[in-house]
């Protein structure tokens, strides 16, 4: 009986401390708690703001309060609208070298390649304005430059032929302002209103104008998403070369004739229909009607086992990409 009571007299102690211990611990979802855990596992930083940098070789007036604090708020944009960022990297390391080798045989500056980045995110999107592409042109811009847009094919959705456009347009633009930043501007909202704001402010300087919100950010997103594209690590991006996407090869097949069944097409070139309006998006219908009888050049894919080969021969290469 004593050694029970000795037994019951320490387990009632242990009851006592443990319900002592539970009272005066915070409760799991209590704000002590969670305050704790923020403390401890969460980390928010603010982005680095580069001491010095250039658009297009034009210098960026930083020592300027609301130029510096207007690339600053670019930049936390960018640098924590992860999953869109992230999915820059991956598109850039496939079409990034087309829009490059065009920008250069243009002579226009390799920075307009970051223009095309916020402009669709390196996709085919179609806006709110039915500006579609790339480099999302509307209709009677695309038309004026050179673009194809019919009811069988829409070459705003062709990244060679909309690339070439865009140079034709922005330098046009650089001609009439004398300046790639005042023509990265009008590219967004046009160049009869920048010259109307400028006439009005008296001044050509882009960054000493005031702006509607959408051109008055403009330039400042497209600096970010150079800084950051430039600079991935120091703003958190930590992307192997094995996790891009790598340029598609292709060949390339004449499509002529008029009522052409693309179902058919694809069927007797070796290749999926879906396929097919995937390499070649300005294809606008699934039958070419083809009225005028032109002759296309369609991009397919190569020999299937040569494109597996090709598709996975880089995902052992885990080295970061430390700028692009």
């Amino acid at each position: 009986m004593k050694k029970l009571s000795i037994v019951a007299i320490i387990l009632a102690s242990l009851a006592i401390v443990g319900e002592i211990f539970i009272y005066a611990s915070p409760k799991e979802d209590s704000d002590e708690v969670q305050t704790r855990a923020i403390m401890h596992d969460y980390r928010v930083y603010a982005p680095v703001i580069p001491d010095t940098m250039t658009f297009c070789g034009e210098r960026v007036p930083l020592e300027t309060y609301y130029v510096r604090e207007s690339l600053d708020n670019e930049l936390i944009v960018n640098m924590y609208r992860q999953s869109s960022t992230v999915l820059y990297f991956k598109r850039a390391t496939r079409y990034f070298p087309t829009i490059e080798s065009i920008l250069k045989k243009n002579n226009i500056p390799e920075d307009m390649k970051y223009l095309c980045v916020i402009e669709s995110g390196l996709t085919n999107a179609t806006s709110s304005a039915n500006a579609q592409g790339f480099w999302q042109f509307i209709s009677s811009s695309g038309k004026t430059y050179g673009l194809a847009i019919d009811d069988d094919v829409d070459m705003r959705n062709d990244l060679e032929a909309s690339t070439e456009a865009a140079c034709k347009y922005l330098r046009s633009l650089y001609n009439r302002f004398h300046s790639w930043t005042a023509a990265a501007a009008a590219y967004n909202c046009g160049e009869n209103g920048l010259a109307r704001r400028m006439a009005s402010q008296n001044t050509n300087n882009y960054y000493d104008l005031r702006l509607n919100t959408e051109t008055g950010r403009y330039v400042y997103r497209i600096l970010a998403m150079k800084q950051i594209m430039q600079h991935p690590q120091q703003y958190g991006y930590f992307i192997r070369h094995c996790d891009t996407y790598p340029i598609i090869p292709t060949r390339t097949v004449t499509l002529s004739g008029q009522n052409v069944d693309l179902y058919q097409f694809a069927q007797k070139n070796n290749t999926s229909y879906k396929m097919l309006r995937t390499l070649n998006p300005w294809l606008q219908t699934d039958k070419l009607k083809n009225k005028a009888n032109k002759s296309y050049q369609v991009k397919l894919p190569t020999d299937k086992g040569l494109l597996h080969k090709h598709l996975t021969s880089g995902k052992k290469d885990t080295r970061l990409i430390t700028h692009i």
